[in-house]
C-alpha cells in the first residue's frame, strides 16, 4: 500500500477519535495557566537551592540507630546552630542531612560530630560538603549555560532536518516541559542542585525526541495531503498524532517505569532527580501531542494553499 492511500485510510479510520488539534485553545489554556502559577511561585518563593548553588555547607551524617527528625533538629540547634536545615532518611531513617547557609570551618564540623555521636551512638559516619560563594556562583552560571547551549543545539537541528516551523514548535514547548518541571519544585520547596540541572537536560533530550516523532510523520504525510484549507491541515495534523500515539507511550511508559523503580528504590541522593524525571518526562508527552503539534498548525496554517494561488492567478 503507497504512502498516499495509507494517509487517505488513517483520515476515514480516525473520524471517532479524539480531535487534539480541535481543542487545542484548551490546551493553550492550562499550559500558560500552569506556566503563570509556576511564574508567580518562582517570583514570591523563589527556588530551594542545594549547596550546589548556594554557598554554605552540608553534613551527612549516617547512624546505626533510627533517628527522630525533631530531636536531631534540637540537638544541633543547641550545639549553637540555628539557621539549620535539616532532613532524616534512609532506610529506617538512619541518615541526616544537616543543610547550613554558611560556610563551616573545622571547629564547627568537630562541634556536630560531638554532639551528634552523644545523641545517637559513636558508631557514625560523617561526609561535609563546603561550596564557597564563588563556586556557588559559577555552578549556577555554568548550569544556566548548559541548558541554554542545549536548547539552540537542538533548535539548530531542528530548523536542519525539518524547517523553521518545526524548530519554533519544537523549542516552545522543550521550554515548557523544562519550566513545568521548575514550577513544581519551587511550589513544593524541593531542593534545586546537580542532579535537578541534569534531569532537566534529559527531559529536554527525551522531550525532543518525541516531538520530532511526530513532526516526522507530518512531514511525511504534508507531502502526500491535498492540503486546500487550514481544516485540511488541522486534519493532517491529528491524524499524524494517532499514528505515532502508540510509540510515543510505549517509549515514554518505558523510561517512566524506569524513573519511578528510581524514585521508589533509589538512594535519597537521586529521589529528587528522578522526581524531576517524571515530571518532565508527562509533561514531554503531553506537549509534544497537545502543545509542539498546535503550534506548529499556528505557524504553518498562514501558508496552506499559497503555492496554488499563482497558478490560478496565471490562468486568469
Amino acid at each position: 500500500m503507497s504512502s498516499k492511500s495509507r494517509f487517505h485510510l488513517d483520515t476515514d479510520s480516525g473520524k471517532n477519535r479524539f480531535d487534539f488539534m480541535n481543542h487545542r485553545k484548551i490546551f493553550f489554556i492550562i499550559s500558560i495557566a500552569i506556566t503563570v502559577l509556576g511564574l508567580v511561585m518562582i517570583l514570591f518563593k523563589g527556588l530551594h537551592y542545594g549547596v550546589d548553588f548556594k554557598a554554605g555547607s552540608t553534613v551527612d551524617i549516617r547512624t546505626t540507630q533510627s533517628v527522630d527528625k525533631v530531636k536531631a533538629e534540637q540537638v544541633v540547634k543547641d550545639a549553637g546552630f540555628s539557621d539549620v536545615i535539616l532532613t532524616v532518611g534512609g532506610d529506617n531513617n538512619h541518615q541526616i542531612s544537616a543543610r547550613f547557609e554558611h560556610v563551616l570551618d573545622d571547629p564547627s564540623v568537630k562541634k556536630i560530630e560531638t554532639v551528634m555521636k552523644a545523641a545517637f551512638g559513636n558508631d557514625i559516619s560523617t561526609e561535609v560538603n563546603i561550596v564557597p560563594p564563588d563556586i556557588a556562583q559559577e555552578l549556577g552560571l555554568k548550569a544556566i549555560y548548559a541548558i541554554a547551549i542545549a536548547s539552540i543545539a537542538i533548535c539548530i537541528y531542528v530548523s536542519i532536518r525539518f524547517e523553521w516551523r518545526f524548530a519554533l514548535a519544537a523549542i516552545i514547548a522543550i521550554l515548557h516541559d523544562a519550566f513545568i518541571t521548575v514550577s513544581v519544585f519551587s511550589i513544593f520547596q524541593l531542593k534545586v542542585d546537580i542532579p535537578f540541572i541534569a534531569a532537566i537536560l534529559t527531559i529536554i533530550g527525551y522531550s525532543i525526541n518525541d516531538k520530532i516523532v511526530i513532526f516526522d510523520r507530518i512531514r511525511e504525510n504534508q507531502r502526500f495531503a491535498k492540503l486546500k484549507t487550514s481544516d485540511d491541515l488541522s486534519r493532517m495534523i491529528n491524524n499524524s498524532i494517532w499514528q505515532t500515539m502508540a510509540r510515543n507511550i510505549n517509549t515514554v511508559f518505558t523510561v517512566l517505569i524506569a524513573a519511578v523503580c528510581l524514585f521508589i528504590f533509589g538512594s535519597e541522593s537521586i529521589k529528587l532527580f528522578a522526581l524531576a524525571k517524571i515530571i518532565g518526562l508527562i509533561s514531554g508527552a503531553y506537549s509534544s501531542i497537545c502543545i509542539a503539534s498546535p503550534l506548529w498548525f499556528l505557524f504553518k496554517r498562514g501558508s496552506v494553499g499559497s503555492k496554488r494561488k499563482p497558478a490560478a492567478l496565471a490562468k486568469e
